[in-house]
């Protein structure tokens, strides 16, 4: 049986998903960006109406306002942009159980075998692309193959709203024309290595000697040169839960930092996004951890042991004391961040004390107070999104 592999690609997905929660987005110039103020001020997603202007990813907003004045930018929402890729991949899941994630807004499927249930392989990707778009109301592209390496190929060659099929018998006239830095898996550094080898194309690569290849870019070589003669035998590997290592994230500050109370409340944003994804994930660790990078560009990672733990409190008041006990004195920092790791089971063995209930000021009873605050702010969250609700701590605060 021939095996048969979808790969699903979410067009333009950070400023799709703002344009899915704010429908006047839709109809004018949008992209997701950072602050023009602050050191990553670039465009991270921009819709197809800013596209026409020539508004591109990774293009500094400087820039973008020069080619599109009327350009409207929204402050990225990786909250959100994770619930709606968790959306999508549940969806995905209709069509079969063989999913691997690749990124947070493409999947390849496996479906090989579900021809009686949901017909041709063409027909499937109709059924996902409109149930993505009338359900979630989300673009995708959708590539089809008998392989990971050509299904990829084939999602980027139409967009938005594409269904492209390339088969091993369609690499002749359709993939071998494609520019060498087209191709998956070829970044700057090897096609620096293809060019002087005088390479070009992906039908070069696929004509080339194969000790050559091997000679010039190693191992690397002799995948990229199967792959380009269509050839990729790689399953589609679904990703479990349990195989997740960690939850992180830092931020680069907007102006250096000289003490870590001036990024009190920053850090406990970034202590907040971190709790929400463990509990959402149903994941307490016992190793917290902190990256801090000085502005001379170099870092240190310091971390501290703890019982398993999910909750905003833990994670803020043991990081911060990290963090302020390691703060060089006298240094800029430019970027800050906090990690969750070493996963537990859910069950921290707390046990209330009927006693604690009747005693408000209690060390016990506040501990428990705060657990319940994230509970309840987590369900508010999941029922009205994810910017519905915050603590008062993080409203209106200007940190340096």
């Amino acid at each position: 049986m021939e095996r048969i592999v979808l790969l699903v690609d979410m067009n333009a997905f950070y400023i799709s998903c703002e344009m899915s929660r704010n429908s006047a987005l839709k109809n004018i110039p949008a992209a997701v960006a950072g602050d023009p103020q602050n050191r990553t001020g670039i465009v991270l997603a921009a819709n197809y109406s800013a596209r026409n202007y020539g508004v591109k990813t990774a293009m500094t907003l400087h820039e973008a306002f020069k080619k599109c004045p009327d350009l409207v930018t929204i402050a990225p929402d990786h909250t959100f942009y994770n619930q709606r890729s968790k959306e999508v991949m549940s969806y995905l899941h209709h069509f079969s159980p063989v999913i691997e994630q690749n990124s947070i807004d493409e999947a390849w499927l496996d479906i090989t075998g579900t021809e009686k249930l949901f017909g041709s392989p063409f027909q499937v990707a109709e059924k996902i692309m409109t149930g993505l778009k009338n359900e979630l109301d989300l673009w995708c592209s959708i590539g089809i193959s008998d392989n990971k390496f050509l299904s990829k190929m084939a999602a980027d060659m139409k967009k938005p709203l594409g269904i492209t099929e390339l088969w091993p018998k369609n690499i002749t006239d359709k993939l071998w024309p494609m520019p060498a830095q087209a191709m998956y898996g070829v970044g700057n550094k090897t096609m620096e290595k293809l060019k002087a080898l005088k390479i070009s194309t992906i039908g070069e690569i696929a004509a080339a000697d194969v000790s050559t290849l091997v000679t010039h870019l190693g191992s690397v070589g002799m995948d990229l040169h199967r792959k380009a003669n269509g050839i990729d035998s790689s399953p589609v590997v679904p990703h479990l839960k349990d195989e997740m290592k960690s939850i992180g994230r830092s931020t680069t500050l907007k102006t250096d930092a000289y003490a870590a109370d001036s990024v009190r409340s920053i850090f406990l944003s970034l202590a907040e996004d971190v709790g929400i994804r463990a509990r959402n994930h149903r994941k307490k660790g016992t190793t917290i951890q902190i990256t801090i990078k000085f502005n001379d560009f170099k870092s240190i990672t310091r971390q501290t042991t703890t019982t398993p733990t999910f909750y905003t409190k833990d994670l803020f008041d043991m990081g911060f004391a990290l963090l302020k006990k390691h703060w060089p004195a006298a240094k800029g920092v430019r970027l800050i961040g906090i990690s969750l790791t070493g996963f537990d089971s859910i069950d921290d063995g707390r046990q209330m004390s009927m006693f604690d209930s009747l005693n408000i000021d209690s060390p016990e009873n506040k501990l428990n107070n705060s657990y319940k605050i994230d509970e309840v702010m987590d369900s508010i969250r999941k029922k009205h999104g994810s910017t519905i609700v915050s603590r008062a701590s993080l409203i209106d605060k200007q940190d340096t």
